[in-house]
């Protein structure tokens, strides 16, 4: 999008609530997210341009948490303070993946968040289609997934592993997660931008929900494990995914068909509050 683009938006503020024509809100929210897709790409290359320019490792910084915490649990696993129980794939392997995936669940949560507040200065004196902050932040995550996916391979090689055909769905997956993560984001945004301690509370809220979601063992049949399995509804969605790139034998499609579903409506329930917030928190951020 140009700037002659940019100056030529018209918007026009009312009393009248905007829930009162739907119709006319998600014409509106279509037609911004295609204008967004150029300003979107820009801001995604400024931001991971950006990400590591002052650092000497660069991107290995993508690449060493995930490396080093897998590298902990495997220790901890042989020596047998930490008992994960069976896995299909070597636990090195497995957990690695598993880590990279939460990672980009993780990520996709904090994308909304961030960009908005990296964003103040440009949003309270630019006016621009606000979903190219969702698009950036959607391209960074997955950016940085399929870079760390990287590491996995050196991995596979040295257990002697080959990828099973199932992992060509392994990208709708990914994009599950990440939509998941985004989805959840946007509906937290609002409430992070006026109370910074949701912001604050974020990290170890991940943190926490991590280890009650199968990333560093595997899915439990049996009561209370398989339970918690299923009322956490990224648990669905990472198994599955990791089992379609690692062992070709996905045991939860059911329960990764309705979370994606869901994960439909509350990208977009996210998205509409994400639009009619913004102008507030926009308001209050300029005051």
């Amino acid at each position: 999008m140009s700037n002659s683009d940019l100056d030529e938006r018209v918007v026009v503020y009312t009393a009248r609530s905007q829930l009162n024509d739907l119709h006319r809100v998600f014409t509106e929210m279509a037609g911004d997210l295609r204008a967004s897709g150029e300003l979107g790409w820009r801001l995604f290359v400024r931001n991971v341009n950006s990400r590591y320019r002052h650092t000497v490792l660069g991107y290995l910084w993508s690449f060493l948490p995930p490396i080093m915490t897998a590298g902990v649990f495997v220790l901890l696993h042989q020596s047998g303070y930490f008992a994960a129980g069976h896995t299909q794939v070597p636990y090195a392997v497995f957990v690695l993946t598993g880590l990279i995936l939460w990672q980009a669940y993780a990520d996709a949560v904090h994308a909304p968040l961030r960009l908005v507040q990296q964003s103040y200065s440009i949003l309270t004196k630019v006016n621009f289609p606000r979903e190219a902050l969702i698009l950036a932040g959607a391209y960074e995550v997955l950016f940085l997934s399929l870079l760390r996916l990287v590491s996995v391979a050196p991995a596979l090689f040295y257990f002697g592993m080959s990828i099973p055909w199932t992992a060509v769905w392994f990208p709708f997956g990914l994009l599950a997660l990440v939509a998941m993560g985004i989805a959840l984001g946007l509906l937290i945004t609002p409430v992070a931008v006026l109370y910074h301690d949701v912001g604050q509370a974020l990290p170890f809220a991940l943190h926490l929900w991590m280890f009650l979601t199968p990333v560093i063992y595997p899915a439990s049949e049996t009561k209370p494990g398989s339970l918690l399995m299923w009322l956490n509804p990224v648990s669905p969605v990472l198994v599955t995914t990791r089992e379609w790139f690692l062992s070709g034998s996905p045991q939860y499609l059911a329960g990764f068909a309705v979370v994606s579903g869901l994960t439909l409506f509350a990208l977009l329930a996210g998205w509409l509050l994400y639009r009619m917030a913004l102008p507030v928190l926009i308001e209050r951020m300029s005051a």
